[in-house]
């Protein structure tokens, strides 16, 4: 009799079931006593040697791919295989104004240069990091002895980055030897390294290699190298073969990498910066005055494991070109850790359409600078889809918007089943919500389904029966007081049709003239009105909705003031089918906190009906 053990068997109780199956099978073993004999001890060592096993195998096979995989090491190996580069910890990057004042020097220079490493410090929660200039900048005499340096493209906004230079040298071996370059540091920014082959051990010229990343096209001549993780967390420098692939440095010259060593995200969101060199005229040093465009942002930790599993596929099959909106996705997601995540359409699914054009639409994370993202933007353009992307495109960035949604939740609670009190767990479904919204829906492309948020929290507790939510959609319009503002807004769900009972569309309050007046739609009719709080018209027809598409316009909208004290508008709509809210192209679902509410709806089912 064949044994009746599977193979696919994990747990150990199991698989020695199966053994003890087998041998009671036999003649030998019919009436043996399992429990009490010796042998329960040798079916132990069988179970749990196969047991261990088994396990090994699974893992194993579960490595050998790159959706299963566990192991950092594993994830990177695969990573590789599809000419993915991670990314690795990120320095903080500032934006800040650097100038220097020679008023009353005599004699002054016309041009002042800004040398490559001018370093700059910041206290971040009591913590000092050094922040250091990677290019050098020139600064022209005003006429007045004032000096502002600038980029290259004629920006006051100098960039200086967090991190400790650090450089690494390696002589080349030779060519029938494979040559291995590893840099010896987990906190190498590699987007900082700057790679020089010298023709010798002591010469002074050299030939500058850029990154394959930045390549066009390669051959046996162009001069690029890769730089990747390893296993062991460090990183490995690549060169070409020196036929077809790149340009392979010569035995006996001498490779020298700088690079910077980066605290990543500690970094993050320094303030004030204060030179730490000066400026030497004619002998006497002057002080250099740092003032912040953009806070410290971008600093990071190596690339998540989640991260690589998402995007090498992805940037596999972009094959270095723009082309579709994921190839957008993977090149931007990994080249510039300020962005969360991305969202592209080409303009024919643009409202209006708009043939020739793709649209760009970056979630930055929090506390991004504006000149920072503008920064990132100009880059984007410049370095990836001016040389990637098919002709005639022309790339438009537009900021992601924000859907917010009302939520009216109403739940069955009975007291009889928790020590809690009724305020108490309306507190921890609020609370609930909140963190649901942040983890599961505050991003692109993520649906709000009523019936999935419905069962987290029945499964809170017990002592919760059941549950109802209402929902409600709104958007947020900047307008201007005392000005007449035309807009449209484009809800996600169609609107209910009007009704001679219910207000479909509603605004918040604002002071129109003297008085305090809401927006809405007249009963029975899509035309939009200005009414105060008795529901009396106030100045009719401001727009109008179309309940089959959503679209809500409001035309010559002149508010006196704004009574919430913000510079926008929120316009409510209640949407024809609320158990699914699905974002368009670049729209974020975020909770409406102020207006959502949890409350509890005494459900006793341990007391009975008494008849008198």
């Amino acid at each position: 009799m064949a044994t009746m053990t599977k193979s696919s068997d994990l747990d150990f109780n199991v698989i020695k079931s199966r053994l003890k199956d087998y041998f009671k099978s036999k003649p030998e073993f019919n009436a043996y006593d399992f429990e009490g004999a010796g042998l329960n001890n040798l079916l132990d060592v069988l179970a749990y040697n196969t047991h261990i096993n088994a396990l090994t195998a699974n893992f194993a096979l579960n490595e050998a791919f790159m959706p299963t995989a566990q192991l950092r090491s594993s994830v990177l190996s695969h990573a590789g295989m599809l000419g993915y580069e991670t990314r690795s910890r990120t320095s903080a990057k500032a934006l800040v104004d650097i100038s220097l004042n020679l008023t009353n020097v005599v004699g002054r220079p016309v041009t002042i240069n800004l040398p490559r490493g001018t370093q700059f410090s910041s206290s971040i929660d009591g913590t000092t990091f050094t922040f250091r200039t990677l290019e050098q900048y020139s600064a022209r005499d005003n006429g007045s002895g004032s000096y502002t340096f600038l980029t290259s493209s004629g920006s006051e906004s100098i960039p200086i980055f967090e991190g400790v230079e650090k450089t690494k040298t390696f002589i080349v071996g030779q060519k029938e030897e494979r040559q291995v370059y590893v840099i010896p540091d987990e906190t190498m920014d590699k987007s900082t390294a700057i790679v020089r082959v010298y023709s010798g051990l002591n010469s002074s010229t050299f030939e500058e290699y850029l990154p394959l990343s930045e390549a066009i096209r390669v051959d046996s001549q162009t001069t690029y190298y890769s730089i990747h993780e390893s296993p062991n967390g460090y990183f490995e420098l690549n060169f070409g073969d020196g036929t077809s692939f790149g340009k392979s440095p010569d035995p006996g010259e001498k490779v020298v990498v700088t690079y910077l060593s980066s605290k990543g995200i500690e970094a993050n969101n320094g303030t004030l910066f204060t030179a730490q060199n000066q400026i030497s005229v004619d002998g006497i040093q002057y002080v250099l005055t740092a003032t912040t465009v953009a806070e410290s942002s971008g600093g990071a930790e190596k690339q998540t494991i989640e991260s690589i599993r998402q995007l090498a596929p992805i940037t596999f099959a972009s094959q270095q070109r723009l082309v579709t909106s994921l190839d957008y996705k993977g090149i931007i997601e990994t080249n510039f850790a300020d962005v969360k995540e991305t969202a592209v359409w080409s303009g024919d699914e643009n409202v209006p359409i708009d043939y020739g054009s793709v649209y760009i639409s970056l979630n930055f994370k929090d506390n991004t600078a504006a000149a920072t993202k503008q920064l990132v933007q100009d880059q984007i353009r410049a370095n990836y889809v001016k040389n990637l992307s098919t002709m005639s495109m022309t790339p438009k960035f537009v900021d992601p918007k924000e859907v917010f949604l009302a939520l009216d939740i109403g739940f069955n609670f009975d007291p009889a089943l928790t020590g809690l009190t009724p305020a108490t767990q309306e507190g921890d479904i609020m609370s609930f919500v909140v963190n649901y919204f942040k983890n599961n829906l505050e991003a692109f492309g993520k649906v709000y389904r009523k019936s999935n948020l419905l069962t987290e929290i029945d499964a809170i507790g017990k002592s919760i029966l059941n549950t109802q939510i209402e929902t409600v959609i709104q958007m947020r319009q900047e307008v201007t007081a005392g000005i007449l503002n035309t807009f449209t807004l484009q809800f996600p769900n169609a609107i209910i049709e009007p009704d001679d009972i219910f207000y479909r569309v509603t605004s918040d309050a604002f002071e129109f003239g003297s008085t305090v007046c809401k927006i809405k739609n007249r009963l029975n009719s899509n035309q939009l009105a200005i009414m105060d709080l008795d529901d009396n018209i106030v100045l009719d027809n401001v727009g109008n909705y179309t309940a089959l598409t959503g679209v809500v316009e409001i035309v010559g909208f002149n508010p006196t003031r704004m009574l919430s004290g913000d510079n926008f508008i929120r316009i409510n709509a209640s949407p024809k089918n609320d158990a699914t809210v699905q974002p368009l192209r670049n729209y974020i679902l975020k909770l409406e906190l102020d207006n959502s509410s949890a409350t509890a709806i005494l459900d006793r089912q341990t007391e009975t009906l008494k008849v008198s």
